[in-house]
Formats: C-alpha cells, structure tokens, sequence
C-alpha cells in the first residue's frame, strides 16, 4: 500500500512536496548523515492520505544543517528545528523534563531515531520511513503500524506523562480520534479525564487552532462528542456544554435537545469555512439562558443573548475581529429566515446582500434539516440569491447626501432616512432615475427648507 501511495504523491512536485523532501534528504545522506520522513506524512501515507505536509527527522545538528542549506530558517535552535524550502527538518532529540505544560526544560540532540520517536505524542504519529526507496519498510519502534490497522489512538509510553509533558497533546487526541474515525485507547482517554483540567493552562491561542481543526478536518460531531466525554468541553467551552438538557418545542424540533440539535448540525458540515462551523456550533448559544416555559418551551430573546456570548467566547480564545464580526453576523441573521416570504423586496436583497451570505443560507438548511425538516424558506431565498447579480442587489446610489444639499436640503439626522427611502424604492423597482429620487424625497420630506 505504501509504495502505490508514495508513486501517487510522487506524481507531481510542488514546493513543499514529496520531490522537495526526498532531494533535502538525499543531500543529508550525501554529507554522511541519516535522514527519515517522520511524524504525520508517513501516518497519512499510509493511510492513504495525501500528506500536508512532510518532515524529515536527521542526526545532523543545527549548525550542520545550516552549513548544507545556508538558507534554512532556523526556527527552533535549541530544539534543533530548521526549515529548508518549506520543509521542517529537525535533529533527533531526547526531552528532559516539562516545566510549563508545553515544552521541554532542556534537550539531548541523539543519533539514534529511536529515541527521537519515543519522546512523541501519539504511535500513530511516530512512524519512519526512508524518503530514497519506493520499497522500503515502515520504521516503528513504537507498534504504530498495529495502531493504525486496529483504527487506535494510544500515547507512546506513560499516556498521563504525555499529557503532563504537553496538555494541548489531550486535543490532539480528541481531533485526531474525530478525523480519523479511530478510537481513543482506554487508558489514554482514561488519562484525558483525569487531566483535563490542565488544558485551562494551555494558552487560548493554540486552543482556538485545535479547535477550528476539529470543526473543519471532519467529523465535528464526534469531535464535540469526544470532548464532552473527555471533560474537556466543559473546560474550555461551557458555554456549548450548557445546552445539554435544554429541552426544545418539539413541534419545531422532534430531534431533542439543544445539544443534540447542535450536533446533528455539525455532522451535516462538509468542507466548512472556520466562521460556518462556528456559527453552527455557536447559533443557539443563547438558548440555556432564555429557556421558559409558557404556552410552549420558547427562547425569548435568546439571539440577543447569543450574539453576547458568542462574543465572549471568540474574543477569550484570540480570534480575529473580522472572524468575530462574520460568526456574530451569522448568529444575529440566523431567524430572519423565517420571515423572508413576507419580506418586502427591498428588505430581502438587503439581506442577500450580506456580506459571505452563502455561509447565512449553509447555516439556515443545515439548521432545518437538523430540525423540522421544512426547507421552502431555504429554497425560496437560494433561488432569489442565484438570480439576482450584484448589480441588482447593490445599485447604483440615484442619490448622495451631496445631492440632497444641491437640492436645498440642510444636513442632519434626516438625510439618512431619506436615502435609505430612497434605496428602498430603487430595490423594489419604483424609480430608477435621480429626477425620481427626488422627486420622491420631496413627496415624502416635504420640499427643502421645510421641517423634515
């Protein structure tokens, strides 16, 4: 399967590809060094997988390997890390102990790849193989190869030594359980549930990537699944872990729960943008707060709420302000779906308008067919959106602020209530001229100079 895989990949060569990494390795080998691909690319070649990227483990030392690549990006001197045309290269190593839950205190530079794979997270993640020949057999010291034909995660050595070395190693798993369809080795998760708590160490940044490579490599749901089993969702998110229980009218959604409803949604995600699959998880945030039972179970207020604590939570875990902006855009325009049949034409391109509205409708289906089912809404607002252009949505202004002193009229609060009647008419097709635009501001301000 293997040698199949490397004649697949090595089909074309892009910068940071197979091609790229084999010629590194073999300049290595030319200057009398070792050199192994390592790590993740040889996990997903044998999986069949086409490989992000690749890395190449070596006993040559820093300065060894800036002497043969002169122009290699030194990254991580003391861990022995360089970069040499986008390609990680780094010199085997022992860790010395952990002191801040992320690296090690100290490090021993080795010459024998062993010890460089016992020090890694995972089995799976700790597979060799020699870059110069089709044919030649994984390396695994470590019984990853097994590991990967019975579908298991399982730390290398001591799993709760592991997770003290490195905490965020403990979402490693979880994401790496959810894109891989494999299994959590008992002690391993065993170990996760009782660390979890160390992960509220681990900095929100680092944090945020796992987590947005969980809701975007596949298998969300049973990511979030898996976090919740762990602990590790009531750690860093309990604002998600609360809507577990929250009942819902089941008239509207016979799924179940909240929680449930959210994760039907994100099992429906396919090759999400990191904002879509945020917005899915985080659209009902406000649903634990607001819950009350009156004529039926209602959720008065709860997007309000929502909009509120999605930003909260963005803004803990250091996403970007534009990122922000388009999840909370996504959570404040969930509901108005609902009423788009009734909505007055001027109104409902003001919506298609939005800005990325294809994630708004991905959003709106999956958040119909995770519950109820009704998908006319849906169907209504797509076919609007395929066939309206931009010029349609977003015309030509007929008149500027400008227009309206010419005209007479004295800046202030009014102007904008005029322009937007204005735009109104022009979407709906009532003018399509300035004279008309005027024409209809008098009619509805009064004429210049006159109260407004």
């Amino acid at each position: 399967m293997l040698q199949s895989t490397w004649a697949t990949f090595l089909s074309y060569d892009d910068h940071m590809g197979p091609s790229t990494a084999i010629r590194i390795a073999a300049q290595l080998r030319e200057h009398g060094y070792q050199a192994w691909l390592v790590g993740g690319c040889v996990r997903d070649l044998v999986l069949g997988r086409e490989p992000k990227d690749y890395d190449i483990a070596t006993d040559a030392r820093p300065d060894q390997l800036l002497q043969i690549f002169p122009r290699a990006q030194l990254v991580g001197a003391q861990f022995g890390v360089v970069v040499v045309d986008g390609v990680e290269v780094a010199t085997f190593r022992s860790d010395h102990s952990y002191q801040d839950g992320r690296h090690p205190s100290d490090v021993t530079f080795e010459t024998d790849p062993k010890q460089d794979v016992l020090r890694r997270d995972f089995t799976i993640n700790a597979l060799l193989q020699d870059p110069a020949s089709l044919t030649s057999p994984v390396v695994d010291y470590v019984g990853g190869m097994a590991d990967i034909s019975a579908k298991i995660i399982r730390a290398i050595g001591d799993p709760e030594q592991r997770f003290e070395e490195d905490h965020l190693r403990m979402l490693r798993a979880i994401r790496f359980a959810a894109r891989f369809g494999f299994e959590i080795e008992p002690s391993t998760l065993a170990a996760i549930q009782k660390l979890h708590l160390r992960i509220t160490r681990v900095s929100p940044e680092r944090i945020r990537d796992e987590l947005v490579r969980i809701l975007t490599e596949g298998a969300p749901r049973r990511g979030f699944e898996l976090l919740d089993v762990s602990g590790l969702l009531v750690d860093i998110l309990p604002e998600v872990a609360a809507m577990k229980g929250v009942e819902q009218p089941p008239e509207f959604h016979p799924e179940g729960d909240v929680w449930t409803h959210t994760l039907i949604m994100l099992e429906g995600l396919r090759d999400p943008t990191p904002t879509l699959a945020l917005g899915v998880l985080l659209h009902d945030v406000g649903k634990p707060g607001t819950f009350r039972v009156a004529d039926r179970i209602r959720f008065d207020g709860h997007v309000e709420l929502g909009e509120r604590i999605a930003r909260d939570i963005l803004t803990r875990l250091r996403f970007s302000n534009a990122d922000i902006d388009q999840v909370i855009a996504l959570i404040a325009n969930h509901m108005r779906f609902k009423h788009v049949l009734e909505m007055r034409d001027s109104k409902l391109k003001r919506m298609l308008r939005m800005d990325r509205f294809e994630e708004h409708l991905e959003l709106h289906r999956l958040d119909c067919r995770s519950s109820h089912g009704h998908l006319e809404n849906y169907e209504f607002v797509k076919s609007k959106f395929e066939e309206s252009p931009p010029e349609v949505l977003r015309p030509p202004r007929l008149l500027s602020g400008d227009d309206l002193k010419e005209a007479g009229y004295r800046p202030g609060p009014a102007f904008a209530r005029m322009l937007e009647a204005v735009e109104d008419a022009q979407l709906e097709s009532k003018i399509h001229t300035k004279e008309d635009a005027l024409e209809l501001v008098q009619s509805t301000f009064g004429l210049p100079n006159r109260p407004c």
